[in-house]
């Protein structure tokens, strides 16, 4: 058995990482041989030529051919799952609504040569952002696909969020459950650790509310910030594991007693707006996903999650055009 594989933005650094991890096994197991298919700009080729090298030089069991190309229809070709980490990166002086339109287009173009060339059944995951909206986008251009194929990260918030709170609580990453980030992957994300719980107790109970809404929920939402600001660059290794997790769970199938954070097309799910994608608390089984119904939400979980809805509603209006 084998599975194809698309990772766009190849050469970058969140690509780079992402191919040796998958080409390892590490996404679907060992059992599964993976052939890669790598995207970039034409002028990364070379770079890109490199990437391919390295992976033939590391003789890895489970990989089959890697292709390099410049052409989104020829790097969609019969393609069972997509990472589009490749995106167009805020410049200077740039407005948000700016980045949307550049990156609107580029992810138009890629939802077209999904639709054109990929597999039906497709598992689409973008990881450049505004990665909300770009994957609307790339859904709403690729009419002959599940609207539910497509999804954007927000694992790495996830992550980032179990981290913070095994910190707090002095305790293993493996030891926190039911942590859930809703809304966009921006810094109006709103981390949720309610209904989380710390082996057996409830987070609740172990932490209080001004370091959950004064340091929790401020650091998870900039974290990305803070290591740019640290080494310089943004998040690449850390970045990579999510969306492998990410892609690893919807398609295998998630931990028991527990929930991850994907954002999907909303169906309208705890009064947010159908037509956006957004990051509910979610269960993966039998390579599908549902949203985890009737939590109890207090009015500052509320208010916070419909802060973030109105964001993503204004980048929709933004590029409605393009959809």
């Amino acid at each position: 058995m084998s599975k194809t594989i698309t990772i766009t933005g190849a050469a970058g650094q969140i690509g780079y990482q992402l191919a040796f991890r998958i080409a390892s096994g590490q996404l679907l197991g060992n059992s599964v041989k993976v052939n890669l298919n790598l995207l970039e700009i034409t002028p990364a080729l070379d770079a890109l030529k490199g990437v391919a090298m390295e992976l033939e030089d590391c003789a890895f069991p489970t990989l089959g051919k890697v292709s390099t190309t410049d052409d989104a229809a020829a790097a969609f070709g019969d393609s069972n799952f997509a990472f589009l980490v490749g995106a167009k990166p805020r410049g200077p002086g740039m407005e948000r609504s700016d980045l949307l339109i550049e990156n609107a287009q580029i992810f138009s173009a890629q939802g077209k040569a999904i639709n054109n060339n990929a597999d039906k059944d497709i598992k689409v995951l973008v990881v450049g952002n505004p990665a909300n909206t770009n994957a609307l986008i790339a859904s709403a251009n690729a009419p002959d696909i599940n609207p539910r194929s497509f999804s954007a990260m927000m694992r790495l918030d996830h992550n980032r969020a179990i981290a913070q709170l095994a910190n707090k609580t002095n305790t293993h990453n493996s030891e926190i459950r039911k942590v859930a980030i809703w809304g966009n992957h921006s810094t109006t994300q709103y981390p949720d650790i309610n209904h989380a719980l710390v082996g057996s107790k409830k987070a609740s109970d172990l932490v209080d509310e001004t370091w959950v809404r004064e340091d929790f929920i401020p650091r998870v939402q900039k974290r990305g910030a803070e290591i740019i600001q640290a080494r310089g660059l943004s998040s690449a290794a850390s970045a990579a594991s999510a969306a492998i997790n990410h892609m690893r769970d919807w398609e295998l199938g998630s931990s028991e007693n527990d929930w991850v954070s994907m954002a999907i097309p909303s169906d309208g799910s705890y009064g947010i707006s159908e037509g956006i994608i957004f990051s509910y608390p979610i269960v993966c089984q039998n390579g599908d996903f549902s949203i985890i119904q009737d939590l109890d939400l207090d009015n500052f979980s509320l208010d916070s999650i419909k802060h973030s809805e109105k964001e993503l509603l204004e980048e929709r209006e933004a590029i409605k055009h393009l959809l």
